[in-house]
């Protein structure tokens, strides 16, 4: 019986997202507002703080003596990484009155696209690429340059941001001159105090999953957490209470670094699969229990009953899953006050959070008093057996 109505209820909770109850950081500066409209869109609450900031194309000195250099000493070959990245260079370049200059020179070297994204930018701008892999791997296209042979030979690569572990070290080991086509910088934000309350709520393990879409954002805040002294605590959330959550396996590099695991989709490393991923992953560590003939779903800061979406204060989360550790007992009044944030010695805030959790839930019956003792959850006895070793 209890299995038809958790299943009900289950059903009932769909109807609010997968994601209601839950809160979500997103790190990302380019296309933060479609990753949190996705966020959104399932019920999530997001939290924003991008740990880095582009530096503005046509502002770019870099990049400006790069492409002239390019121009005047055409090189052998030139690897496109990725289609925004190639487009915003020959863009660029237009501002700066080079761009038929720079199309020319790419028409002169043997031109190399890592996916069909990039290969349609190529083609777009009026130029044609002399190979792609179909895998999108540069890994491949390591591989097709190295058999080649590349002794002697320039080999220019648009970056744009992301690491390319042992892509540079490979080429000029094996005897090529590399240079780098700094396409989209990343700066510190102008800003730091969204970065700053993002790192904090993680800490506190107020978020429940932190996304990263970049390697250099990743590394960013690790950087940032170091200078105000929360690495530790940074990297114990991580460990347990914050999903870390990678677009893909070169974005969770400076994550893994750091020894934390972290989540990523198994393919398409792509914004949607992300959201995907977290719609599968944080549902699925949710706490579920069956309480006064009640399902109960323990999520971020929120308690779904019965399919309805309760929102709970922090401190009333906290008394829940004090209780919820130990689901059917008894949890004194003194062991709750320590886990109350900022309750101090007065057992009367126990009492008083616990009067507006109740309200919270809509269900004063699912937590029973139990004078002079303490408080419980009202476990459903068919379930006692099971939950009592929890």
């Amino acid at each position: 019986m209890y299995d038809e109505q958790q299943a009900a209820g289950a059903d009932r909770a769909a109807a609010h997202g997968p994601l209601a109850g839950f809160t979500v950081g997103v790190t990302a500066a380019r296309r933060a507002d479609e990753l949190g409209a996705l966020l959104q869109r399932r019920g999530a609450t997001v939290l924003h703080a991008p740990a880095l900031r582009i530096v503005p194309l046509a502002d770019d000195s870099e990049l400006l003596a790069t492409t002239r250099a390019l121009i005047d000493h055409v090189p052998d070959v030139v690897v496109a990484t990725t289609a925004i990245g190639f487009r915003g260079w020959v863009e660029a370049a237009d501002g700066w009155g080079i761009g038929e200059a720079l199309l020319a020179a790419l028409a002169r070297a043997e031109l190399l696209a890592r996916g069909p994204k990039v290969k349609g930018a190529i083609r777009a701008a009026g130029l044609t690429e002399e190979w792609s892999p179909s895998s999108e791997s540069m890994a491949e296209v390591l591989e097709r340059l190295l058999a080649e042979g590349v002794e002697g030979r320039r080999v220019a690569l648009q970056l744009h941001g992301e690491p390319l572990p042992g892509f540079v070290e490979a080429l000029r080991a094996a005897g090529a001159e590399v240079i780098g086509v700094p396409v989209y910088r990343w700066m510190p934000p102008e800003d730091i105090g969204p970065v700053d309350r993002l790192l904090d709520a993680t800490v506190a393990r107020s978020l429940d999953a932190l996304t990263f879409t970049s390697a250099p954002a990743a590394a960013a805040l690790l950087r940032r957490a170091e200078e105000r002294g929360l690495l530790s605590g940074l990297l114990s959330a991580l460990d347990h209470g914050v999903l870390p959550a990678c677009v893909g396996p070169v974005t969770a590099l400076p994550l893994q670094a750091r020894g934390v695991e972290t989540v990523q989709p198994a393919q398409r490393f792509r914004l949607g699969p992300l959201v995907q991923l977290l719609c599968v992953e944080l549902p699925g560590r949710a706490r579920v229990l069956p309480v006064a003939g009640c399902r109960m779903e323990l999520r971020g800061h929120a308690v779904v009953v019965d399919g309805g979406l309760r929102p709970v204060p922090p401190a009333g989360m906290s008394l829940l899953r004090a209780l919820a550790r130990r689901p059917g007992w008894v949890v004194s009044r003194a062991d709750l006050l320590r886990v109350l944030p900022g309750a101090g010695r007065d057992e009367h805030a126990v009492e008083t959070a616990m009067a507006r959790l109740r309200v919270s839930l809509g269900a004063p019956r699912l937590i029973q008093t139990v004078v002079k003792r303490g408080y419980r959850l009202a476990l459903d006895p068919v379930a006692d057996t099971k939950y009592a070793a929890t």
